[in-house]
């Protein structure tokens, strides 16, 4: 009977099947409130990402990117004329006089078609992921950050305009153009390891390497 019902069931916001199928199983006495409590804690904690999967690309890395990593370090500010005389722009943020771009993308199943929330990955996942940090203007900043985002997990890489540079995974967003991309994968994330850093120490890093320390 319950398959039958979600094969013909209309979703609107916030009831769908999921939430039907769990009033379903409270009504027939096959969870009590307590399990139900339980499985939600347990769903949301390792979960905790999953909602910024429903950003669009530009509002992932600039509505929450950017105030992401100015509430880990306050030293970070938007540059302006004020800050930087030559500003017109061309980069993201600035701290202690080091022009950051900072770049935000999603793990997401390669080979799964669908949404984008359908094929978000967690980070211990053993399926096909890939990621695009795109955009890049090389010689413009000083450093990059990259955030990475599981559903579970957010990794952050620090590399120097030079990493960037040099990197075997650089190539051009689009035939011909001035802005580059990197692409992390599970078949190369390993090739990053020496880039990533904790997000406490983000702000100190990109200091260091974009002063070529």
């Amino acid at each position: 009977m319950l398959e039958a019902r979600l094969q013909s069931l209309v979703s609107v916001f916030p009831f769908n099947e999921y939430e039907y199928i769990l009033m379903f199983l409270l009504d027939k006495s096959i969870i009590r409130f307590d399990q139900y409590e339980e499985l939600r804690e347990s769903y949301v904690s390792s979960n905790r990402y999953l909602k910024l999967y429903e950003y669009g690309p530009r509002n992932f890395g600039q509505v929450w990117g950017e105030p992401h990593l100015m509430d880990l370090d306050a030293r970070f500010k938007k540059p302006d004329a004020s800050l930087d005389p030559d500003y017109s722009g061309d980069y993201d943020l600035w701290i202690e006089g080091v022009k950051v771009e900072a770049k935000a993308s999603r793990a997401v199943h390669k080979n799964k078609k669908g949404s984008l929330i359908s094929k978000a990955l967690r980070y211990d996942s053993s399926e096909p992921f890939w990621m695009n940090f795109q955009q890049l203007k090389l010689d413009v900043c000083d450093a990059f950050v990259f955030i990475g985002a599981w559903v579970d997990q957010i990794v952050y890489w620090v590399l120097s305009n030079e990493d960037a540079k040099s990197s075997d995974y650089l190539s051009h967003q689009h035939r011909g153009g001035i802005e580059y991309q990197i692409g992390i994968t599970d078949k190369n994330i390993s090739h990053f390891d020496v880039f990533r850093t904790n997000a406490s120490d983000i702000g100190r890093k990109l200091i260091s390497v974009g002063r070529g320390q």
